[in-house]
């Protein structure tokens, strides 16, 4: 039987999110926003309220996190982060979205949202 095959290969994959449709959840606070970019690219500029998600911070990540909640994931410029949106969906997070564009794009459209260390 093929159909619970397909059905688990588009439940066990991240989805994507325009940055607009980021802001929003943003916005909303529907969602964990965490930046898997580098430390000092993380301190120049992040957005607001991002969780910087580190091979350091990940564990007390895990154990704060309900798996439960929408995690949206941001990097460079949306490449990496699909990586590690996998990588959370594979740790059993059930809604993981990678971030089109990434900090550039999120940067660009909306500068009010941005926080420096």
């Amino acid at each position: 039987m093929i159909f619970p095959l397909i059905f688990r290969y588009f439940m066990d994959h991240f989805e994507t999110l325009t940055p607009e449709q980021a802001y929003q959840h943003w916005l909303d606070g529907t969602a964990i926003l965490v930046d898997v970019r580098d430390p000092q690219s993380f301190r120049a500029g992040h957005a607001t309220g991002a969780y910087h998600l580190t091979n350091e911070s990940l564990h007390p990540f895990l154990e704060k996190t309900d798996y439960e909640q929408t995690i949206m994931v941001m990097c460079y410029h949306g490449h990496s982060s699909q990586g590690a949106a996998q990588y959370l969906i594979n740790l059993g997070f059930e809604s993981v979205y990678s971030i089109n564009g990434g900090f550039e794009a999120w940067s660009r459209e909306y500068p009010q949202a941005i926080t420096a260390l």
